[in-house]
């Protein structure tokens, strides 16, 4: 499926696009707040790419390349730890350094929210953060996520265990959020991901 805003496509990956996806997360200030990379070798994006499928079709990974119109792909974002019983997931994106900053991530972040809720039906989509990462945490909270805590130790990014903020956002907080991107849909999720249909707010 395709969701297109003002200047940017979500859509799925290809093997095609390996190639930029290690040119941007071959970069250690890219993947420095990660669980994974950086990318040593573009091996390792065709893995992901090739995965993508069955993760999607499992309900265990909705990820998109994001696609801008003039400069090609330009990172990821998507949707995980889908629970289907309470209605809700935790979304992530990440973007090339040279996008920082740029916009990209709030708009990234409306295609992928209108998704969330107006199409899948969910009620909550949360988000992650690290607390030493301000520049991802202002973001979030721009966007109308809410901090509700840290969790100690939560994930593992080589020998070292990080703590995260745990960030939510719900239905009505995305109704009264900045979200002034018009989207265009094409296509659907796959029927794992819909959690409840005819979901989009009046």
């Amino acid at each position: 499926m395709h969701l297109t805003g003002t200047m940017l496509t979500l859509r799925y990956a290809e093997p095609a696009d390996a190639d930029a996806l290690f040119a941007l997360a071959s970069d250690p200030d890219v993947t420095r707040w990660f669980s994974w990379g950086p990318y040593v070798s573009v091996d390792e994006p065709r893995a992901y790419v090739e995965r993508l499928a069955g993760e999607r079709e499992r309900g265990e990974r909705l990820d998109f390349v994001i696609d801008h119109a003039e400069r090609g792909v330009i990172g990821v974002t998507g949707l995980s730890e889908l629970s289907r019983r309470d209605r809700r997931a935790m979304v992530g994106t990440w973007l090339g350094r040279a996008h920082w900053g740029s916009g990209a991530n709030a708009e990234s972040k409306a295609l992928i929210l209108h998704l969330a809720f107006a199409i899948c039906g969910l009620e909550r989509v949360g988000a992650y953060s690290n607390p030493d990462n301000a520049r991802s945490t202002r973001a979030l909270e721009r966007l109308g996520f809410r901090h509700e805590g840290v969790l100690r130790a939560w994930h593992r990014h080589g020998d070292t265990h990080h703590d995260v903020n745990i960030f939510g956002l719900l239905r009505e907080d995305w109704r009264g959020a900045p979200f002034d991107v018009d989207v265009d849909v094409e296509g659907e999720p796959p029927p794992a991901w819909i959690v409840r249909r005819g979901a989009a707010p009046s």
